[in-house]
């Protein structure tokens, strides 16, 4: 299964554009360039793919502000991003100027993040974080405590924040919490994500969403206080390139989707997810993209709150859920409803969802998967 060519790219922002849904702004959580060996690529052509995409999107939405974070992907040898300046992070604050205020550029040449505010929403603030600097394969920053002093620059912008009474939506491309897929792995390195977990903690009441990438997996998280108490949600976005590697059995489907936010404080409404069904598409030779599901609706919950989001979770956790199975379906953008989900399959998944930090993981593992295991 191969990366997305170019015109599916294009059908993608077709619908987009000729989907009759007004739309505020756009984040695109990263990884333009192909998955292909580093001896394929190099810096050059990786800016080039990040160009080609840029001035696309410029193209055809002209008047739509996006929010762009970089992925691991982006950068040349990939997974290596730096906690300096660099040839990548310069051209992307160039390329990406139509869209942020000289503050924010000055911070993606320095270590490729940045916030601003949304021109539309003055009171609400995107946070767009570097957080390939904490992926484990990125040696370059390697037992550095703070890479590129992002920490305490996301500190500093979000104690900023608070005192304007501003909202703020967290982008990235790796995300907080644990791997779905795997038992006790985060996404990013332990240590970082615990920091992270413990600022998003500390901001929970003007962070009213974050949006990540990276897994091509379509899933949801739900961060909790240190008493259990849900106090953010979280949504991992599937990817729209189906490729996999050789020892895969499965992939995903094109998906993109469209968030719907209370204009008065900015909460997280509800979720309508597209996809593309690649079979018929390839069969047919066009593209028909369609909704999958509205998630308020397919889930008969009230709202995308952490409240709702945990309660949803809890019933997930129950014997033969019918709600978990359409959610391991839509896990893989619907691409083989046939995939079961067994009882290992599903502890790792649920406790993907409900716990985001070290501890709470293990005791949900103890909960959902080591006791019963033992029974």
């Amino acid at each position: 299964m191969c990366d997305s060519p170019y015109h599916l790219i294009l059908s993608a922002f077709d619908f987009i554009k000729n989907s009759g849904q007004e739309v505020s702004f756009m984040i695109w959580t990263g990884d333009s360039p192909p998955h292909v060996p580093v001896r394929e690529l190099s810096t050059d052509t990786v800016i080039t793919v990040i160009a080609n995409m840029t001035t696309t999107l410029q193209s055809l939405f002209p008047d739509l502000q996006v929010f762009p974070a970089l992925g691991n992907h982006d950068y040349w040898p990939q997974d290596q991003l730096p906690s300096f300046t660099s040839k990548v992070y310069n051209a992307v604050a160039n390329l990406w100027k139509p869209w942020l205020d000289e503050e924010a550029i000055q911070t993606v040449r320095k270590g490729g993040f940045y916030s601003q505010k949304v021109s539309t929403n003055l009171n609400l603030r995107i946070i767009s974080l570097n957080t390939n600097l904490y992926y484990g394969p990125d040696i370059v920053t390697l037992n550095r405590s703070d890479p590129a002093n992002q920490f305490e620059w996301l500190e500093n912008t979000l104690n900023i924040s608070q005192q304007n009474k501003e909202k703020v939506y967290i982008i990235a491309h790796i995300p907080v919490g644990y791997l779905p897929y795997s038992t006790s792995t985060t996404a990013m390195r332990e240590y970082y994500n615990e920091k992270l977990v413990d600022i998003f903690r500390r901001y929970s009441n003007i962070i009213t969403g974050q949006f990540y990438g990276h897994t091509h997996r379509d899933s949801i998280m739900v961060l909790s206080d240190k008493k259990g108490n849900p106090i953010n949600s979280v949504f991992v976005a599937p990817a729209v390139t189906p490729v996999r590697g050789v020892l895969q059995k499965q992939t995903n489907n094109p998906g993109l989707r469209l968030f719907q936010y209370d204009p008065l404080d900015y909460e997280l409404l509800d979720m309508l997810q597209y996809y593309l069904n690649l079979t018929d598409a390839n069969l047919k030779g066009e593209s028909n993209w369609k909704l999958e599901y509205v998630l308020t609706q397919t889930y008969d919950i009230e709202d995308l709150q952490p409240k709702s989001l945990y309660g949803l979770a809890k019933e997930f956790a129950t014997l033969d859920s019918k709600k978990f199975i359409k959610y391991y379906n839509y896990y893989f953008v619907s691409y083989d409803s046939s995939e079961i989900c067994d009882e290992k399959c599903k502890a790792f998944q649920i406790c993907a969802i409900m716990a985001l930090d070290h501890n709470s993981y293990e005791d949900c593992l103890k909960q959902y998967y080591y006791i019963r295991h033992s029974l």
